[in-house]
């Protein structure tokens, strides 16, 4: 897992008008490491039929899709993974129930991330790394500092690492030498004015992340020791 982990959050979504379909095909060109369809608001039935909807259009773009949260939904509708946060299912029992599922699992300081890599999900997030509006109450930021003692434990034990947490296109760069992958939401859209983005722009904009994300594998940049590969 390689650059940009685009979120297409619904609650966000929705309330600037923007279609959550529609939004998907506009990031997909742009071939990110991952999509992930964040639901928190919606039933069960409604995440099933919007995930139904994006399957194949991450499947044609051969782009991974994953669904957050729920593993019994995931693997209904298709998905090749599922995230997973502290509240959530444990990883363990996610396996046994959808063994064939991709699982990433959402961490926020140094303690849950050793947990979690010792049970070897597919790839970790860890963070915020910046302050983040995404979350009602957000965890404490862990900072550029707190993301590389994290990318050392995850690189030690060969699992990707995902940061997580206000990474923007300007930061970008900076967090490709010690992460994996970021996530982002808000900075998918140019303009913080919503309703006047063509979802033309989001595929550019999206192009631009999945390039500054994944800069940190050029040249083998250094982070305190460790040499992105």
């Amino acid at each position: 897992m390689r650059g940009l982990y685009a979120i297409a959050d619904v609650t966000t979504l929705t309330a600037r008008g923007v279609d959550i379909v529609a939004f998907v095909r506009a990031l997909a060109p742009a071939k990110p490491a991952a999509i992930q369809l964040r639901a928190k608001d919606l039933s069960a039935r409604e995440t099933l039929a919007l995930l139904r909807a994006l399957v194949p259009i991450c499947r044609d773009a051969g782009v991974l899709l994953v669904a957050n949260d729920r593993v019994d939904v995931a693997a209904v509708g298709g998905c090749d993974g599922v995230h997973l946060g502290q509240e959530d299912l444990p990883l363990a029992s996610a396996r046994r129930l959808a063994p064939h599922l991709r699982v990433g699992v959402s961490t926020h300081d140094l303690a849950q991330l050793g947990r979690a890599l010792e049970e070897r999900p597919d790839y970790v997030a860890y963070g915020p790394v910046y302050p983040t509006a995404s979350k009602v109450a957000p965890d404490a930021v862990v900072g550029i500092a707190g993301l590389r003692a994290a990318y050392l434990l995850s690189r030690a034990a060969g699992i990707p690492l995902v940061a997580i947490g206000g990474i923007t296109l300007e930061r970008g760069r900076e967090v490709s030498t010690i992460a994996d992958a970021g996530a982002v939401i808000a900075d998918l859209f140019p303009s913080p004015r919503w309703e006047q983005v063509e979802l033309a722009q989001v595929t550019v904009r999206a192009e631009r992340l999945h390039a500054a994300l994944s800069a940190g594998a050029d040249g083998g940049v250094r982070a305190e020791g460790v040499v992105a590969e």
